[in-house]
C-alpha cells in the first residue's frame, strides 16, 4: 500500500536530485528515506529512481508515477487548508438540515447575518417535511447540524432555541367561527396575533386548510384539535407550508400555522388559539460540534425570535425539560 509520505519522499528526491539533500529537507535519516522509496517501488512493482554516480533521476516508470504523486500531495494540502480555514471560520462548507416551516420563518434572517459575518463559508441547506425525516437524515450523517422540533430519543448534543408559537389564520372579512365566537373579524392586513384569542373548539364545525399527511405540521394540527375535543374537517390539504396562511386568508377555512411564517403585510386575520399551541425548537448534532458548527448555533440562538425557553402551552408545546436536552458541546 502506498502512502502520502512515500509520495513526498519520491517527489523530494526527484526535485533535489539527491537522497542526501532530500533527507536533509525532510529531516529524516538517509537510510529511512531509502527504505521508504524501496517500499514504494515494491508497491508499484518496479524501480522508480535511477541512482547515478552524482545524481538521481526518475526511471520511465518513475516519470509515469510522478504526476500522480504530485497530485495526491496537492489534494492532501488542499484538504488540510480547507480544514484549517473552516476551523478559523474563513472558509469551508456547513451542511444544515431543517424542516420546511423553520426554513421559511426562522432561518432567512439568521442566514443573512451569517453570510455578512462569514462570506467565505458556504451553506448547504437540506429541507424535510417531517420531524422524523429530519431526525433520520441527521442520524445518517447527511448534515452537520439540524434545526427543528426536539427529536425523540436523540443521544447527541442538543441546544435549546426557544418555543415556537402557532397562530390561527382566518379570512379578514369572515367570521372566526360558526357564530363568530371570539368576536367579529378584525381589520385586513393584520400581521400579528392581536385581539382576543379564538377557542379552537369554536372552529369544530369548520372545514380547515390542512397539511398533507407527510408534512409534520399535520400532526400538530390534529393534536391541537384533538385536545380541543374534535377532529378537523378538511377543505384542502397542502404540501407547501407557505401556502396554508394564503389559502386561509382566501376564505377556504381556518389554518394553524407557525407565527413566524406569516408574511409582512399579510391580508388575513391572525389570532392566537385557545388553548395555546406551541412546540420547542432545538439545534442538534450527532457528535460534539466543531468550531464552525458551534459558531453557527451560537448565532442562531441569538437571532431566532421565539418565546423564552420554558414557555408552557397546549398541544405540540410545553417546556423543554432540562433533563431532555443539553448545551454541552455548544459552549
Amino acid at each position: 500500500m502506498t502512502t502520502l509520505r512515500q509520495f513526498e519522499y519520491l517527489v523530494t528526491v526527484v526535485d533535489t536530485g539527491s537522497f542526501t539533500r532530500a533527507a536533509e529537507l525532510l529531516h529524516v535519516t538517509q537510510p529511512a528515506l531509502s527504505h521508504q522509496v524501496r517500499a514504494l517501488e515494491k508497491a508499484v512493482g518496479g524501480p522508480l529512481l535511477e541512482r547515478l554516480p552524482r545524481a538521481v533521476r526518475p526511471t520511465p516508470m518513475g516519470r509515469a508515477v510522478l504526476p500522480h504523486a504530485r497530485a495526491a500531495l496537492a489534494d492532501a494540502e488542499r484538504l488540510r487548508a480547507a480544514a484549517l480555514s473552516a476551523a478559523g471560520l474563513a472558509g469551508g462548507e456547513l451542511e444544515l438540515a431543517t424542516v420546511y416551516s423553520v426554513s421559511l420563518g426562522l432561518l432567512p434572517p439568521v442566514l443573512r447575518a451569517w453570510r455578512a459575518a462569514h462570506p467565505e463559508v458556504r451553506i448547504r441547506l437540506r429541507e424535510f417535511a417531517h420531524t422524523e425525516d429530519l431526525r433520520a437524515a441527521m442520524a445518517a450523517g447527511q448534515a452537520d447540524v439540524a434545526v427543528g422540533p426536539l427529536p425523540t430519543g436523540w443521544e447527541g448534543p442538543i441546544r435549546e432555541l426557544g418555543t415556537e408559537e402557532f397562530v390561527l389564520v382566518l379570512p379578514a372579512d369572515g367570521p372566526t367561527g360558526p357564530e363568530e365566537p371570539g368576536g367579529a373579524a378584525g381589520p385586513a392586513g393584520t400581521t400579528g396575533p392581536d385581539g382576543a384569542p379564538v377557542p379552537l373548539a369554536a372552529l369544530a364545525g369548520r372545514d380547515w386548510v390542512h397539511y398533507a399527511p407527510g408534512n409534520g405540521l399535520a400532526d400538530v394540527v390534529d393534536a391541537a384539535c384533538a385536545e380541543a375535543g374534535f377532529r378537523p374537517g378538511v377543505a384542502v390539504r397542502t404540501e407547501q407550508t407557505a401556502a396554508a396562511p394564503l389559502l386561509a386568508a382566501a376564505g377556504l377555512g381556518p389554518a394553524l400555522v407557525p407565527a413566524n411564517i406569516v408574511p409582512p403585510g399579510f391580508d388575513g386575520l391572525v389570532r392566537r388559539p385557545e388553548p395555546p399551541v406551541r412546540r420547542p425548537l432545538v439545534a442538534y448534532t450527532r457528535t460534539r460540534p466543531d468550531a464552525l458548527t458551534t459558531a453557527f448555533v451560537e448565532l442562531l440562538a441569538r437571532r431566532v425570535r421565539l418565546l423564552p425557553d420554558g414557555a408552557s402551552g397546549g398541544a405540540g408545546g410545553g417546556a423543554v425539560g432540562s433533563a431532555d436536552v443539553s448545551a454541552d458541546g455548544f459552549s
